[in-house]
């Protein structure tokens, strides 16, 4: 009878974890792949040229702005990404839409609160105490309504929020000072079963298009609701006309971004109660349900760092070991932050593009392809952006007001192979093969080696270093 029932149990938990693995995606498949990639992407990485990007339109707002970088360039095509950059101003309210594709945003600026509404999950942000009090007070004589809504997550500058496609999003800048946020969407992903192209669908308001080709055309994006005849909807929602003929925005001239003048009234923790909660949270693979999945980190805490130099900077990465959800999304983030004169070791990709997006100060960038041949050497500054494709060799060079970075990347489990440094390819091969494969002696082979010591990633220029560049 025992046996019986451990051998129930032990098929009950193996069918749980087949279930797990199709849900979530395999934990065991390799780093080093990336399913996400779209075939089609493949033949439109030959550039022999990359630029540094600047947005191509902006359309406007009633509570802020939307920057759109041209996601014909080629180098976009390459990457099979979208970007975008929203400024959203104090009280303003960032409407409720979706997307064909999964994003990544980072929070380069200010603090304020969002909502992702999970499909299938409960309501758990409930106004029950006062709901219950009120009704006690009044007999039960009269019920008042109660607000109950999915979680809503607070966020502040260095966060980044995953966003995966099809899920309703909307955000809100309850803080004093503007919200600045750069997008990534990965419109290669297979979860994007339309064409390579960004397509928001507005589930409130009305829009602007914003892609480069409607630039002549002053073309207006409704909001889905507004595609249904006025009386199904009414049907569907159980309301009159009137109030159907409201939730099809039909004469809204605010844009995607709408200002709350009262400010928004939403059922929230406290940051400080939200924050002892993920602290207090313990992530294993199992405990983090869909529904409470964890959608944000913050990646400008210099205690989250990976790599540090007291006199050079750091770099912290964000990927799927870290914040699980990254599975679903297919992408991960990684923060760099160089001090006056220092550089990022020379590097590239292992299994990734890589969307550099500069959030402050100035540096140089240099990029060297398959042919050895320089594609980029140029600076670049605050809010501009650059492609770095796979494999593609890479070095950053801090100018002397210091360089910040944020990259996104096409894998969840991105990796990096630095060239020189400790931990890199150079450092790693026997001195033998350096001196044949350069034509140098062993001592010039041990100093290419060790001359950086111990320095992993980042470090400061030494002497031979600009004066010569």
């Amino acid at each position: 009878m025992g046996s019986s029932s451990w051998l129930s149990f032990s098929l009950c938990l193996l069918l749980l974890c087949r279930m797990s693995q199709a849900q979530f995606g395999s934990s065991q498949e390799s780093p080093f792949q990336s399913s996400r990639r779209s075939v089609s992407t493949r033949n439109e990485c030959r550039i022999e040229r990359l630029n540094a990007l600047e947005p191509t339109r902006t359309v406007r707002s009633e509570a802020g702005m939307t920057d759109y970088f041209d996601e014909d360039n080629e180098q976009f095509r390459c990457a099979g990404v979208s970007a975008i950059r929203r400024v959203i101003e104090p009280r303003g309210l960032l409407l409720p839409s979706m997307s064909n594709a999964p994003r990544l945003v980072y929070i380069v600026q200010g603090m304020g609160i969002v909502g992702l509404v999970m499909p299938g999950c409960p309501e758990t942000f409930q106004s029950f105490q006062r709901s219950e009090r009120y009704e006690r007070e009044e007999g039960g004589r009269h019920r008042r309504p109660r607000d109950e809504h999915q979680k809503v997550y607070q966020f502040e500058e260095g966060d980044v929020l995953a966003v995966p496609n099809g899920f309703a999003y909307w955000c809100y800048n309850n803080g004093e000072n503007p919200v600045v946020a750069i997008t990534v969407l990965d419109t290669s992903n297979d979860a994007n079963q339309l064409d390579r192209s960004h397509r928001q669908f507005l589930l409130a308001g009305r829009q602007e298009e914003g892609r480069q080709r409607y630039r002549r055309e002053e073309s207006m994006k409704e909001n889905i609701l507004r595609g249904f005849s006025t009386e199904s909807l009414a049907a569907a929602f159980g309301v009159n006309m009137e109030l159907a003929r409201k939730l099809q925005c039909r004469d809204d001239t605010r844009g995607e971004i709408v200002r709350v003048e009262n400010g928004l009234q939403v059922l929230r923790p406290s940051r400080r109660e939200e924050e002892e909660r993920e602290e207090s949270r313990s992530i294993n693979g199992m405990e983090e349900t869909y529904c409470s999945m964890k959608i944000k980190q913050n990646i400008e805490d210099p205690r989250r760092a990976d790599v540090f130099n007291p006199r050079g900077g750091r770099i912290t990465t964000l990927n799927s070991e870290k914040l699980p959800i990254l599975r679903f999304i297919q992408m991960s983030a990684q923060r760099v932050v160089l001090y006056r004169n220092a550089m990022v070791s020379p590097h590239w990709n292992i299994n990734a593009h890589s969307i550099m997006y500069c959030t402050g100060g100035r540096g140089r960038v240099e990029v060297a392809d398959d042919k050895g041949e320089s594609v980029f050497d140029g600076e670049l500054h605050q809010g501009q952006l650059l492609i770095v494709p796979q494999n593609y060799a890479v070095l950053e060079w801090a100018e002397s007001e210091g360089f910040q970075l944020v990259s996104i990347k096409t894998s969840d489990r991105a990796m990096v192979s630095s060239i020189v440094g400790k931990m890199s390819a150079l450092r790693g091969m026997p001195e033998e093969v350096l001196m044949n494969s350069y034509r140098i002696s062993r001592d010039e082979a041990r100093r290419v080696k060790l001359t950086r010591g111990d320095e992993v990633a980042i470090f400061t220029p030494r002497r031979e270093s600009r004066a010569e560049a």
